[in-house]
């Protein structure tokens, strides 16, 4: 494994608006899977601030797997994202998907998700690792750690210095949840001091009631911190509904 570019060039604590990854501190990263309105925005901002939340989520470009399926308000939420950025002391994260989506949310993103489907998209990679971004790498579903890690190079040699890990879940014979969180691959690399790691269990359960206890596992694994969807209204929610939390549950999983 050569990994050169993240041991000699990378940080070992990221930033992100008011959240440090890797400095001992949990960090955590909430919102909607979905933009879907201005109102279902400010009421999760609202509520974020109030638990203590410093780094926003929301997706306005959403790579499904069914073509039928809401794919985000695309270009159409950008004015969204910036009355959210203008009101509330909230970082903002998203997804990126092509160099369009890049260059259109670049202005108002503090940090660039690059997500499972596009973690060996490489062209992307050298593109986002450009930026000066802080960067959040999903793990491709059916990838290994090495892998990973080289999509993490990538980045690296285009100029990326602030790169975060996330643990998403990988596909793996189980169907009792939507993936598998590889706890086993996020506490190896907590050994290897490369990058900051955290854990998605919203995406690796697909089931709300599932999210808490493997966010605390991943936590008791050593995750740097917790990137989580919850939305106002989890039943009502365009995409992804099943996984989402409720601000309740968010504040239940703070307080423990």
């Amino acid at each position: 494994m050569d990994h050169r570019l993240l041991t000699q060039h990378c940080s070992r604590e990221v930033r992100i608006g008011r959240e440090v990854f890797g400095g001992g501190e949990v960090g955590w990263i909430a919102g909607p899977c979905a933009v879907e309105s201005y109102e279902q925005m400010r009421e999760a901002a609202e509520e974020l601030l109030a638990c203590g939340v410093a780094v926003m989520r929301g997706g306005l470009y959403k790579p499904r797997t069914s073509p039928h399926s809401f794919q985000g308000l695309q270009a159409a939420g950008l004015d969204i994202i910036r009355r959210i950025k203008a009101e509330f002391d909230l970082a903002y994260v998203s997804e990126v998907v092509d160099r369009a989506s890049l260059e259109l949310l670049l202005p108002y993103l503090d940090a660039v998700q690059v997500g499972s489907r596009n973690c060996m998209n490489y062209a992307l990679l050298k593109m986002v690792g450009q930026t000066g971004k802080p960067v959040i790498l999903k793990r491709g579903f059916a990838m290994t750690v090495d892998e990973w890690l080289y999509a993490a190079e990538y980045l690296a040699q285009a100029g990326a210095r602030d790169i975060v890990l996330c643990e998403r879940g990988i596909r793996t014979v189980t169907e009792v949840t939507r993936f598998t969180l590889d706890l086993g691959a996020l506490a190896w690399l907590k050994t290897q001091d490369l990058l900051p790691v955290i854990a998605d269990p919203s995406h690796a359960t697909g089931d709300n009631s599932l999210v808490m206890p493997l966010a605390r596992a991943a936590l008791a694994a050593g995750a740097d911190g917790l990137l989580l969807e919850v939305t106002p209204c989890p039943n009502r929610a365009l995409c992804d509904a099943r996984q989402q939390l409720s601000f309740a549950q968010l504040r239940a999983l703070r307080k423990n």
